[in-house]
């Protein structure tokens, strides 16, 4: 029993360490990661400069964002109304950083953010969370965001 324990144990020790993906996929894997990034980045910068047709261009059509913890809203003209009432803070985003894991056409994106901006009678606004976004490759290639929460955080503070 010992003498099969030994060459099970070498078989998984060597599988730990062995490239899982070759070299050319592992390069496309962060061609597809940096493309999701640049998708989220794109709905970012046209948030800033309130430009509504182009953030919603970033979401499916029947996308799901998440203005408030556990209000999810799938409805487009809803989502129309609540970004643009949103530019009304003129907000500014910034991330810390983004992790992304792909599988086929499906991504999750994670990111943690941080927001500023002021109401219209200038009183100073600021918030944080941890976007959670899942996105599909298109047909043309280009990432679009299915399900959008941007409080993915929401459950660590119960």
């Amino acid at each position: 029993m010992k003498m099969f324990v030994l060459p099970v144990a070498l078989l998984f020790a060597g599988l730990a360490f062995a490239p899982l993906t070759s070299a050319k996929e592992n390069q496309k894997m962060e061609t597809e990661e940096n493309r999701v990034i640049n998708a989220v980045e794109k709905m970012t910068e046209a948030f800033h400069a309130s430009n509504i047709d182009t953030v919603m261009e970033s979401y499916e059509a029947k996308a799901t964002v998440v203005f408030e913890p556990g209000k999810p809203i799938s409805d487009p003209v809803v989502l129309r109304q609540m970004f643009q009432g949103a530019f009304s803070l003129n907000p500014r985003f910034s991330y810390s950083g983004h992790e992304v894991f792909v599988s086929g056409d499906i991504a999750v994106h994670f990111a943690p953010w941080n927001m500023t901006g002021r109401t219209p009678d200038n009183v100073e606004v600021s918030q944080s969370g941890l976007s959670v976004a899942v996105l599909r490759k298109q047909s043309d290639g280009e990432w679009k965001m299915v399900i959008d929460n941007p409080h993915g955080q929401f459950l660590l503070q119960k």
